[in-house]
């Protein structure tokens, strides 16, 4: 059985880093996501409203490099809870569970969030590298170590291709 689900939107308001007792990170943010059709009464995109939640360190991630207004895609598992209201009503809810986030616009689309430098699009919290706090790339952070790869001289005439 297959349960994968992946979402685009803005975030309508930003993060907020919680912990459990046990000292989890978690964060539950909602993402407004239109849809790809107009409405033949208004001739205007509806939007969905869709809750992600967010666990250990792509909580953090969220939490240190989205705001509100910002571009993400989430990509998890669909939750539906059942719970009860106040009043003992029986209701139910769906949410993302993500498990990754990607930057869904570049950092000079988001209007400056003031959150610190991101890593390059598209880096997920689960993949991001951990050296020196940093991303690398020319933000500002170490270099990663070398890859073992070498720079090929552009005078070398001999390549096999």
């Amino acid at each position: 059985m297959l349960n994968r689900i992946i979402v685009m939107g803005r975030l309508v308001r930003d993060p907020e880093l919680r912990t459990t007792q046990s000292g989890v990170s978690v964060t539950s943010f909602t993402l407004a996501v239109d849809r790809d059709f107009k409405s033949r009464d208004s001739g205007e995109k509806s939007t969905d409203f869709i809750d992600v939640v967010a666990w250990r360190q792509t909580a953090e991630f969220v939490c240190k490099y989205f705001a509100k207004g910002r571009m993400a895609i989430a990509e998890g598992r669909l939750q539906i809870r059942d719970w009860k209201d106040r009043d003992g009503n029986n209701r139910r809810s769906a949410e993302v569970v993500a498990d990754n986030v990607y930057f869904g616009d570049s950092k000079r689309d988001s209007a400056g969030d003031g959150y610190g430098s991101p890593p390059p699009y598209g880096v997920a919290a689960s993949q991001a590298p951990s050296y020196g706090g940093g991303y690398g790339g020319g933000y500002g952070a170490p270099a990663p170590e070398p890859s073992g790869f070498a720079e090929i001289d552009d005078q070398d005439g001999d390549l096999p291709f």
